[in-house]
C-alpha cells in the first residue's frame, strides 16, 4: 500500500512511553505521516514538542477537548494562539461537544468550544472537531459562523449520512477511524461509502479505537492501513487509491507543504 497519513493520533499518551521512539522510527521507515493532537493544555504542549522533534513526519494540533473544558482558564486562549504560530502546529483541535460522557458541564463545554472556534476563525487555522451526541448543536454553532469558518474536519466521525451532508455543505472534511470497521457500524459505513473521495480522511485516534482485525489492543498509527483497506473494500476501490487520496486530502486540509517539511 502507498504511504499513508494518519490525520489524528495521540502519541503523547503514556501508553506509548515504553516504545514511542521505536514506533516513530518504524513510521519513518514506512513514510507514515501523522498529526499529534492535544486534548488539554499539557497534552497540547507534548504534541508541540513531539512534532518539533520530528519535522516532516509529525505535526501538532492544540486545543482543549470538551472532557477537560472544566479546567480551561482565560489565559489558555493566549497560549493556544502562541502555539498556533509555530510552524509544526497545523490546526486547533480537538475541540467540540461531548454529551455522551458529560465529563465537563455542558455550559462550560459550550463556552470553551465557542472560544476556541472563534480563535480558529480569527486565525483562519484549520479546526478539528470532536462531536459525540451533539451533532445538532454543533451544526447550529457552525451555521452561526458560516461566513467566517476556517477549514473544518470532523474527527472520528460518528454521525449519519444526513448529518455528514450538512457538514460538507459548510466545506468540512470527514475523518473515519477504526470504528468504521466494526460489525455493528452500518450507519457509519453508509456515510463512509457515500462520501466523495475529496472529502474523506482517515485516522487511528491512537491509542484508542483499534480497528478490526486488531480490535481490543492498543492502537497506533500503523493501523491506519487497516482503516484504508476496509474503506477500499467498502467503496469498491483499490487500497493504494484510498491511501493516495486520503494522504492528499490531509496535506491539503492541514496546509502541509512536503517540500518544506
Amino acid at each position: 500500500m502507498n504511504a499513508l497519513f494518519d490525520s489524528h493520533a495521540h502519541l503523547d499518551d503514556p501508553r506509548f512511553d515504553e516504545d514511542r521512539d521505536a514506533l516513530i522510527a518504524d513510521m519513518a521507515r514506512q513514510g507514515l505521516l501523522c498529526v499529534c493532537v492535544g486534548s488539554d493544555m499539557p497534552t497540547s504542549q507534548a504534541a508541540v514538542a513531539l512534532a518539533g522533534a520530528h519535522p516532516g513526519l509529525l505535526w501538532a494540533s492544540v486545543a482543549v477537548h470538551p472532557h477537560w473544558a472544566k479546567d480551561f482558564v482565560p489565559a489558555d486562549v493566549e497560549q493556544l494562539k502562541a502555539w498556533a504560530a509555530l510552524p509544526q502546529v497545523v490546526a486547533l483541535g480537538e475541540m467540540g461537544l461531548d454529551f455522551h460522557y458529560d465529563l465537563s458541564p455542558r455550559d462550560k463545554q459550550r463556552e470553551v468550544f465557542a472560544l476556541q472556534l472563534e480563535l480558529a476563525c480569527v486565525l483562519n487555522k484549520p479546526a478539528i472537531l470532536h462531536v459525540r451526541e451533539a451533532h445538532g448543536e454543533i451544526l447550529d454553532t457552525l451555521r452561526a459562523r458560516r461566513d467566517r469558518l476556517p477549514a473544518l474536519m470532523l474527527h472520528c466521525y460518528s454521525g449519519s449520512w444526513e448529518s455528514e451532508q450538512e457538514y460538507m455543505d459548510m466545506g468540512a472534511m470527514i475523518s473515519f477511524a477504526g470504528s468504521v470497521t466494526f460489525k455493528k457500524a452500518a450507519n457509519l459505513q453508509e456515510a463512509a461509502r457515500r462520501i466523495p473521495s475529496d472529502r474523506l480522511m482517515i485516522e487511528t485516534d491512537s491509542p484508542y479505537l483499534a480497528p478490526e482485525p486488531v480490535r481490543g489492543r492498543r492502537n497506533d498509527p500503523r493501523n491506519v492501513a487497516h482503516v484504508a483497506a476496509f474503506l477500499a473494500t467498502l467503496r469498491g476501490e483499490e487500497p493504494d487509491e484510498v491511501a493516495a487520496y486520503t494522504k492528499r486530502n490531509a496535506l491539503r486540509f492541514y496546509r502541509i507543504n512536503m517540500e518544506q517539511g
